[in-house]
């Protein structure tokens, strides 16, 4: 049946689902496109080549068996597909939505490299779940045997959330703290409805909630609890907090009032959408509404954040980047998104300083260049004095990425040990910091990474945890076999 329905993009065009146009979804914080309707959906996973080597899995940080819930999908057996694509990824209705696949997957794809354009893999796998979720087939979370250990989890982010899952599964009590007051990190908080609609978050956790994992939300490690005092109270502990601390821009005026954080724009807006009473949005000072913005960055941060400032009605939109489109390292897709809306691109340009005394009242920006490439292999950007030049601006969010917390100090635990970047030191073989029984993964192990990345280090970190724990119950009670 297979050779019938399969290898059709020679005959078949790429068809991703139809988006609203762009004055209409601009206007909401609704997802842009909808998913397929099931004959689309299918069709599509039919262009699938079935290479023998497939690249489209060697390139997800999960090895999602991709071409194999593609021809299930085309197939029509969408339930088996669902849960083949399950068997590898605890939110893959997620990674559909957020995963920059035209870096991923769909960018390493054969058919992408006959010409014929990539298979639409992020959109078939929205597909699926959402279709899972519709019918039931989303089964609830179910506890193994009881094995009498506790594991504690610092961040329910895609890591530990992920994690958590799978130790549940395995029978542990899994205990989840987080210092925000609903679960998802940055999938609830960072990520703006326009790419993931938070209904979509919500239904994981809830059901892992349903399944007995404890959540502890409001919890500041280091205030509500130190590290220690949670190490004394559970049998392991994960530490997959995510790195938030906003790089810093060094220019005079950069302290202005106007000239904010990008967390803390896209958390209020966020906050906004759950009919949350946010202070700094009310007053005015992280609402773009008949403002002048300026975004600084060209990361998939950067574009979250122009395009929300584009849905808050925003007078202009401008997002100036150090470097030219081609090297610039957020999802291309995003930028033409964004272009679609209105979102002016100034590329090439920096900030020199921000004018305006008190409050910002615009950039001072000078051109760049690029010169020999740095060692990410990219050309690294150097001024070029002659082209400087002012950015009218009410508001400033710098989007320049994050770096990890000092947790040495927040956890009142200087004893962990973190490498010079602040992220946690721990064994690339155990995943193990040099604490015993503190594990880590996701950001604040490898650094600002994929929600995908995280997803892959909660399961890998899973194993590694369940190996230990099962080691120490075995040295208090030797003779006893557990699984």
């Amino acid at each position: 049946m297979a050779k019938d329905v399969m290898l059709q993009f020679v005959d078949r065009g790429q068809a991703f689902p139809e988006k609203r146009e762009p004055d209409l979804r601009a206007q909401d914080f609704r997802e842009i496109a909808e998913r397929y309707a099931p004959p689309s959906a299918e069709e599509q996973a039919g262009r699938c080549s079935q290479c023998g080597v497939p690249y489209c899995s060697v390139h997800c940080p999960l090895h999602n068996h991709i071409p194999d819930w593609l021809r299930l999908t085309a197939e029509g057996r969408l339930r088996e597909a669902y849960e083949l694509s399950n068997a590898t990824s605890t939110m893959p209705e997620i990674c559909g939505r957020i995963c920059p696949q035209d870096r991923l997957c769909e960018g390493n794809c054969v058919v992408e490299f006959s010409g014929h354009g990539a298979i639409t893999i992020g959109s078939v796998e929205k597909f699926i779940t959402d279709t899972a979720w519709e019918e039931g087939w989303v089964e609830p979370l179910q506890p193994g045997p009881a094995r009498g250990q506790s594991v504690g989890v610092i961040g329910a982010g895609p890591a530990g959330l992920t994690a958590a899952e799978y130790l549940r599964v395995l029978g542990y009590d899994v205990h989840v703290y987080d210092r925000h007051d609903r679960a998802g990190g940055l999938l609830t908080y960072g990520i703006p409805g326009f790419k993931l609609e938070k209904h979509v978050v919500t239904r994981r956790t809830q059901r892992l909630a349903d399944g007995g994992i404890v959540f502890h939300l409001g919890f500041e490690v280091g205030t509500d609890a130190t590290l220690e005092e949670l190490r004394q109270k559970h049998d392991a502990i994960l530490i997959a907090t995510g790195v938030y601390k906003p790089r810093a821009i060094k220019a005079p005026g950069v302290g202005a009032a106007g000239v904010v954080d990008a967390l803390d724009y896209l958390i209020a807006s966020n906050r906004k959408g759950f009919g949350d009473t946010v202070p700094a949005f009310e007053d005015g000072s992280l609402d773009a509404a008949g403002k002048n913005v300026v975004v600084i960055g060209g990361g998939d941060t950067a574009m979250d954040c122009v395009r929300t400032a584009i849905r808050q009605g925003a007078t202009s939109v401008k997002c100036l980047y150090r470097r030219d489109r081609a090297n610039m390292p957020g999802s291309q897709r995003e930028t033409a998104n964004a272009e679609e809306e209105g979102v002016e691109f100034v590329w090439l340009s920096a900030p020199e300083a921000f004018d305006g005394g008190d409050r910002v009242t615009a950039v001072k920006a000078v051109g760049m260049r690029l010169g020999a490439p740095d060692a990410s292999g990219r050309r690294a950007p150097e001024p070029d004095p002659g082209a400087k030049f002012d950015v009218p601006a009410d508001l400033v969010i710098k989007a320049l990425g994050f770096d990890a917390e000092d947790l040495p100090v927040l956890f009142d635990a200087r004893e962990l040990g973190v490498t010079r970047w602040g992220t946690v030191r721990t064994d690339s073989r155990t995943m193990m910091s040099n604490l015993d029984g503190v594990f880590g993964a996701g950001d604040i192990v490898k650094g600002a990474s994929l929600v995908v990345q995280a997803i892959r280090d909660g399961r890998d970190v899973s194993e590694r945890m369940h190996a230990w724990l099962k080691a120490q119950k075995m040295a208090i009670a030797p003779g006893k076999v557990a699984a």
